[in-house]
């Protein structure tokens, strides 16, 4: 009885790691899947705009917002997280990619190399942008200046260092679903709703996360403390943003103003340098979308004192 128990117990951890290993298998995007396509460098700076790529990926403390070669360093809960170069430099760049590992990346999170990408690379969201959006962007990237220089590995305590359980994030947060437009909705709204929702990525840093770094769903866009330890970024529902009209989010996209006069700071500051290089229709397509959210009671912020 006590063999057949063992057996059966070495058998259940086989199948578990057999169907461990499957489950996070690196997923890529077939070649067969990109057809002719003629670049839009336009729309692609507006992806490049929208998508906040400058935020993290221009070298720190330069003005260049196109000199792409990393450097910036995320704090977070599970590590320190140091921004690639994704300059058109064909060493240290992407450069070298073709277009299906650059919609692979941004898609399936996963590396040219065939390594799970972290999703301090919001992949989650990058996900719902149209194929031919992405095409775009990776047509203008290839415009921008090459910079050389390799930026320094994660430092990341173990068990976070495997990027293989990476595989077993995806599994649960990474649902591969493309941004679906309602029909019920107007067309300033499913823009907005696209622009927020996929290369945006609003709720990646407007969202309180579980214990595992994913989105929790029911708290979308309702803020939470900064993931990398420094303040909190603040409910953008209309539990919060009630009395603002479409016109005042659509100003703060723009000039970083709130209707109370005050400005914007932190981690939105170069937000609002991407968001304002947007078209005036992009912005108000935006705040239409925003400020049609449900209210949502997020994270209470924790208030000092005796």
């Amino acid at each position: 009885m006590l063999r057949k128990l063992f057996l059966l117990a070495i058998a259940a951890v086989f199948v578990g790691v057999i169907v461990f290993w499957l489950v996070t298998i690196p997923a890529t995007v077939s070649a067969s899947a990109l057809g002719p396509h003629t670049p839009n460098l336009d729309n692609g700076k507006t992806m490049f705009n929208a998508g906040g790529c400058a935020s993290c990926h221009a070298v720190p403390k330069q003005d260049d917002r196109t000199r792409l070669g990393g450097g910036l360093a995320l704090h977070s809960p599970f590590g320190t997280f140091h921004v690639p170069n994704i300059s058109s430099d064909q060493k240290d760049g992407i450069g070298a990619w073709t277009e299906v590992q650059f919609v692979t990346a941004m898609v399936k999170g996963t590396s040219p190399s065939g390594e799970h990408y972290y999703p301090a690379f919001p992949y989650t969201s990058y996900q719902r942008i149209a194929l031919n959006d992405l095409r775009d962007l990776f047509a203008y990237l290839k415009t921008l200046p090459a910079v050389a220089g390799k930026v320094r590995d994660h430092e990341l305590p173990f068990p976070f260092s495997i990027r293989r359980l990476l595989g077993g994030w995806k599994f649960l947060f990474l649902d591969g679903k493309p941004f679906t437009p309602d029909g019920s909705q107007s067309a300033q709204w499913n823009r907005g709703a696209y622009l927020v929702n996929g290369p945006g990525h609003c709720a990646e840093c407007h969202s309180p996360r579980n214990a595992l770094g994913g989105i929790e769903a029911g708290k979308r866009f309702s803020g939470g403390p900064n993931p990398e330890g420094k303040g909190f970024i603040p409910n953008i529902t209309q539990a919060r943003l009630k009395s603002w009209s479409v016109s005042d989010i659509a100003s703060v996209l723009s000039d970083g103003l709130t209707p109370e006069g005050d400005s914007v700071g932190g981690s939105m500051t170069p937000v609002i340098k991407n968001t304002s290089q947007l078209s005036k229709e992009d912005r108000e397509a935006m705040a239409t979308y925003i400020k049609s959210l449900a209210p949502v009671e997020g994270v209470r912020r924790k208030q000092s004192g005796n």
